[in-house]
């Protein structure tokens, strides 16, 4: 059981990160996640990643190239960016390890595909984050998102989810 205190810091860094997603704030985004990280985004619950088709899968490498072509201006499925706003609720923390916590939450992301459609897409799902106290600052180590859809073709996933 975690206290209040804590319960809210992880609030607020969860915010934070969603935040940081929505308003293409790369560099502050990809600051949050630790060196053994792991952004991933399977097609079903029940998905292997080794073995499993995966809509994302990235490591920390791959998490900062991801970044570095955000910001290329050559991502052209996102130039523009996609205007988006996300609402993250029911957050609750699952378990607590020492200095980890693992989060579970659900989340609806509205994306404005203005580089091509202009279409108002829809994302919903599930997010399990998992968060390890450094120098005293909660980092993320872990985000894995279930979308309600994952099983089905997506379009383009180029943005950060």
């Amino acid at each position: 059981m975690v206290n209040e205190q804590v319960f809210r810091e992880v609030e607020a860094f969860i915010y934070k990160e969603a935040r940081f997603a929505d308003e293409s704030a790369y560099d502050d985004w990809e600051a949050l996640w630790e060196d053994d990280a792991l952004y991933w985004v399977p097609t079903r619950p029940d998905a292997d990643p080794e073995v499993d088709i995966s809509h994302i899968y990235d490591n920390r490498a791959r998490i900062g190239t991801r970044i570095r072509q955000l910001k290329s201006g050559f991502r052209f499925s996102q130039v523009p960016p996609s205007p988006m706003r996300r609402v993250v609720s029911n957050i609750e923390i699952i378990s607590v390890t020492g200095e980890e916590y693992e989060v579970a939450a659900n989340f609806m992301l509205m994306e404005l595909a203005i580089q091509s459609t202009r279409d108002m897409n829809f994302w919903g799902g599930s997010i399990v984050y998992r968060l390890r106290r450094v120098n005293g600052e909660l980092r993320l180590f872990y985000k894995k998102i279930m979308l309600v859809d994952a099983d089905e073709p997506v379009a383009n996933l180029s943005f950060l989810v």
